[in-house]
Order: C-alpha cells, then sequence, then structure tokens
C-alpha cells in the first residue's frame, strides 16, 4: 500500500483486505513488564519480534514462550535502541514481514483497541507514514517523577514533526528512509520522522489510547540521567535537523547555559544580577507549578513538579554540553541510562 501520492490524497480502498500488523520489541532486564508487554501485543498482531540486548533475567526464555522471535544482539558492538530496532525490523524480512510495524518497548503495554484503531487510521490517511497515540504512565501515583512522565506523553493531536519509541509505521517507509540511525543513542524516532516528512510523508498524533509505559523512576538521580538524555538528544538530533525544536533548545541554553551564567557572574561582579537571576527561577517555577495545579496535580506534586520541570534544563545542558565535548574528541556518544 502505497503511503505517499503525487498529486491530491487518494481515498483507500478499505474493503479489501486488512493490512498484516508486525511488532518489534526491544527489552534488557524489563523482567515482568517484559511478560506484560508480550501478553498485551501477542493477540493484536501478526507476527510478534523481540530483541534482547544482554539480558541475563530470563527475558530471551520469556519471550520464546510468548511466541515471539528472538533477536539478540552482539553486545560487543556499541549498543543503543536504534540499532535494536534495526535489528528487529531486518528481522521481518522484506516478505511477508507485515505491512505495517508497531514498534515498541519492553517496558510498555499495548492498549487492546490501539492496533485496530491505528491500522484504520493508516488505511484512511494515505499519505501517513506514522501514527502514533496517548501513552500513559502505568503509577502516576507512585513517584512525582512518574507524574511527569505522564504528562510529557500528553500531546497535542493532530498532525506532528516526531513520535516516540512507540508507534505505528509503514514498513515500505520505514525501509525508503533507511531505517534508524544506529549511532543516536536518543532522539531516533524524531530523526526518522524527518527524513520521511523530507520524503513527502505524514506523522500524525491521534486521540486514542496507545499504551501504558512504566518508567519506574523513583529516585532524584534516575530523574537527573533521564534528563540528561533528553539534552543530548537536543543537541544531536538538532545538529542534523535545526528547524526541530528550536524553542526547546533555545530555553535550554537560556535557562541552563545563560541565567546560571548571569548568576555567578553577577554574585560575583554585581549582586542585583544575580538577585534577578534566582528571581527568574523562581517565576518560573512558580508559574510551571501553578500550570500542573490546574491539570489536576495534587499540591505538593505541582510544586515539586514547578521545581524539576526548572532544573531540568540543568539536566538538559549537562546532556547537550557532554555530546558537544565527545564530538570535538572525535569520540561516539555512549548510551545514558537511567534503570
Amino acid at each position: 500500500m502505497p503511503f505517499l501520492t503525487s498529486e491530491k490524497t487518494v481515498q483507500p480502498d478499505l474493503s479489501g483486505p486488512a493490512p498484516s500488523v508486525a511488532a518489534v520489541i526491544i527489552g534488557r532486564n524489563e523482567g515482568a513488564r517484559l511478560v506484560a508487554c508480550l501478553a498485551s501485543v501477542a493477540p493484536l498482531v501478526d507476527r510478534m519480534v523481540y530483541v534482547d540486548s544482554g539480558s541475563s533475567d530470563g527475558s530471551v526464555s520469556a519471550a520464546r514462550a510468548a511466541g515471539a522471535e528472538v533477536v539478540e544482539l552482539d553486545m560487543s558492538r556499541p549498543f543503543t535502541a536504534a540499532r535494536a530496532r534495526n535489528a528487529g525490523f531486518a528481522r521481518l524480512g522484506s516478505d511477508h514481514g507485515g505491512d505495517l510495524v508497531q514498534f515498541i518497548d519492553g517496558d510498555c503495554r499495548i492498549d487492546p483497541v490501539w492496533i485496530s484503531k491505528a491500522v484504520s487510521f493508516l488505511q484512511a490517511t494515505p499519505r501517513a507514514a506514522v501514527v502514533c497515540g496517548r501513552l500513559h504512565e502505568v503509577d502516576v501515583d507512585a513517584s512525582v517523577y512518574n507524574r511527569l512522565c505522564d504528562w510529557e506523553w500528553d500531546t497535542p493531536v493532530g498532525r506532528t514533526q516526531a513520535c516516540g519509541g512507540i508507534a505505528m509505521m509503514r514498513r515500505a517507509a520505514v525501509a525508503q528512509a533507511g531505517g534508524f540511525r544506529e549511532d543516536l543513542i536518543a532522539g531516533e524516532e524524531p530523526d526518522l520522522c524527518q527524513r520521511m516528512i523530507a520524503q513527502g510523508a505524514e506523522i500524525w498524533r491521534i486521540d486514542a489510547a496507545m499504551g501504558y509505559h512504566d518508567a519506574a523512576i523513583y529516585r532524584f538521580g534516575q530523574w537527573w540521567k533521564r534528563n540528561v538524555r533528553a539534552g543530548h538528544a537536543f543537541a544531536e538530533v538538532g545538529d542534523l535537523h535545526p528547524a526541530l525544536y528550536p524553542a526547546a533548545r533555545r530555553r535550554m541554553v537560556f535557562w541552563g547555559a545563560v541565567l546560571p551564567a548571569v548568576a555567578l557572574a553577577g554574585a560575583v561582579f554585581f549582586l542585583p544580577a544575580a538577585l534577578l537571576a534566582a528571581a527568574l527561577y523562581a517565576a518560573s517555577a512558580g508559574r510551571s507549578s501553578w500550570r500542573f495545579a490546574r491539570r489536576g496535580f495534587p499540591a505538593a506534586d505541582a510544586a515539586k513538579s514547578g521545581l524539576l520541570l526548572t532544573l531540568s534544563k540543568l539536566c538538559n545542558i549537562q546532556g547537550a554540553a557532554t555530546y558537544r565535548f565527545r564530538r570535538l574528541r572525535g569520540k561516539a556518544s555512549r548510551i545514558i541510562e537511567y534503570k
């Protein structure tokens, strides 16, 4: 089924056979989360491939028991999620691999109705190469960090510039774009989406429950590392696609680098400048806390979330600086894990 048309959109024939759907699941030591993921996916797809990245918890056996084909990555080579996704996609092959591919991480479960809704949308939207929906965090009450993840997943519906790691894609579109860039330690999905868009495809987020993610972030250090990784992605993917997320990169630089420099210089040379910087940080945290409260966050979580969102720019700039420093030294990026 072609996903591009050179002229106006052509309405597809929905009376024909439904396209086949395969799933590519990636994971490493996800334990019970992987078992739940496999159980949620298996009844909904025609074929299931699990790519394991050096697990030592019985993940491979669990995947085989659930009926998945298993690909075990050679861990003597640097690991990235992009490399794992490509390995799973390659296992599907060019024949009988599924017209559509649902990518999913092993710490997520697919909503029972998602696959059918995504397939219907792609059938009705020929130019769409990728469709994703609403991802929910499994236990938002377990920690403020999990609650922030759930907020992060709640993005506007409609045509968009990128998707996350949980999305349904046309197999032909992935192949035409060349798959995921394996040297990216994060942000491989936005990069792929941008290359698809450059070829004339569309990326969509629809108003439908897609799945349930288990971030399992309970410590400040985990949250910090996750945001360091995000900053690394902002910088690296921003170099590849300057038009993607420019406002987010500007905020990262202003709040994570410029304002701290002003505060430090002011503390040494001109105290009012330091006080102004402190006031701006306080105002930013307060404004964010108010917005979280309006979204229904409990008062304590709203206050903490506003502070964390402001602090996240410092994590982001650390990740961006790490990327720049390693690039200047001619070294490859290293994966940043928070679990």
